[in-house]
């Protein structure tokens, strides 16, 4: 990498860094009508280029928090706009870009880093693990019929697009968040903002009143399959308790020219099914990783999570952040460095797989990702690491 320069661009280099993430992506320059929007989103001071004789490779992160484990919420960056020149690959560059990036975020004290990874893989090398997922499905609307015991909820508007923001970003901040959701800061909804303009399709918003509020909304977009069906597509939807999550299923069950609805990338244990008389209603289409974590400081990141049952030691090792590396000692009292034998044993990547809750640790322990002093530990490690619910962050970027 002696022939190579990194550092943070300027910003009438950001456009260049745009252009160049979406080659890598195969796609075309963004137009200028959809530049002026997208520059928004970049924060300043958090876009990377590496250089030889022109920019060769970039990535970027927005400051945001990531809840974890009890609902304490840590510092997180949150990676994307990543990509190499296709005549610069397999040469370094992405090596260093993660480099300078860790090193930028020891600098400002950022716990953990997280990302939407564009190939598997990529990321598990510089200690990132699938941290949390989601599944697909979708819900034929007329065999859709809600129990009678299901909750009423309030009263659903609609939102013009030009007052979403405000009303979308006031609601999301008032709902309680699962591990592994993040807060959504004013660069990411300036992308949000020029998202909700683009696409072939008209977008909806509709915004569920509680007695506090707003405290649910959804966004999507109703197109034409193949055949002529009617397809609602929910892009975005979040809700703070069950009425609200009722109410808004019921406004999207009252769509008209609308024969099968389709979810993507929703929580693993999000009820949908059982709203309706007939559960077979809802076809599971797919699933997958969702987001990608990095435990930057493990320490504070172990510190901030709950943890149940017996106390362990666990020894981290992390052979790219070497100041990780160690033995704690987790128990519902917290996390320390000790230097008594460990029980259980694993890489920095595994830890942010369990992390969240989102893997079991018998799980990893199954796969070779994981060591045990003893086979009956593994039951006192799952019940560590359990969390309250499957663990889902809901917000692309």
């Amino acid at each position: 990498m002696t022939d190579h320069r990194t550092r943070v661009l300027r910003e009438d280099e950001v456009r260049a860094a745009n252009t160049l993430f979406r080659a890598a992506l195969h796609m075309k320059p963004a137009p200028d009508e959809d530049w002026d929007r997208t520059r928004h989103a970049y924060q300043p001071g958090r876009t990377l280029g590496v250089f030889d004789d022109a920019l060769i490779g970039t990535a970027r992160s927005t400051d945001s928090d990531l809840t974890v484990p009890g609902g304490a919420a840590v510092s997180s960056a949150a990676v994307t706009g990543v990509g190499v020149r296709a005549d610069r690959t397999r040469r370094g560059v992405l090596t260093e870009l993660m480099r300078a990036q860790f090193a930028d975020f020891a600098e400002r004290g950022v716990v953990v880093a997280n990302l939407w990874a564009s190939e598997g893989p990529i990321y598990g090398r510089f200690g990132y693990g699938v941290a949390t997922h989601g599944r697909s499905s979708t819900v034929r609307r007329r065999q859709a019929v809600l129990r009678p015991d299901v909750p009423p909820g309030g009263e659903v508007e609609l939102v013009d697009v030009d007052a979403a923001r405000a009303v979308l970003a006031e609601g999301y901040a008032r709902i309680g968040r699962r591990a592994g959701m993040m807060a959504r800061p004013d660069h990411w909804w300036n992308y949000y903002d020029g998202a909700l303009r683009r696409g072939d399709d008209p977008v909806a918003i509709a915004v569920h009143h509680g007695g506090r509020g707003v405290d649910g909304f959804v966004v999507y977009r109703v197109g034409r399959a193949p055949g002529g069906s009617g397809v609602l597509t929910v892009e975005d939807m979040h809700y703070d308790d069950a009425a609200a999550f009722a109410g808004l299923w019921r406004y999207l069950l009252s769509v008209d020219l609308v024969d099968e609805i389709s979810l993507v990338y929703r929580p693993l244990d999000e009820p949908v099914d059982l709203l309706f008389t007939d559960p077979r209603a809802v076809t599971v289409t797919g699933g997958g990783d969702e987001t990608w974590l990095r435990l930057l400081d493990v320490p504070a990141a172990l510190a901030a999570r709950r943890w149940a049952g017996e106390p362990l030691v666990v020894e981290v090792v992390d052979p790219v952040l070497e100041h990780n590396a160690g033995r704690y000692l987790l128990s519902e009292d917290g996390a320390e460095r000790t230097g008594e034998p460990a029980a259980v044993r694993l890489g920095v990547d595994a830890l942010a797989m369990a992390y969240l809750g989102g893997w079991r640790p018998s799980a990893l322990a199954r796969a070779g990702r994981l060591w045990l002093a003893e086979p009956g530990i593994v039951h006192a490690a799952d019940r560590l690491f359990a969390a309250h619910g499957a663990p889902w962050c809901g917000t692309f970027f």
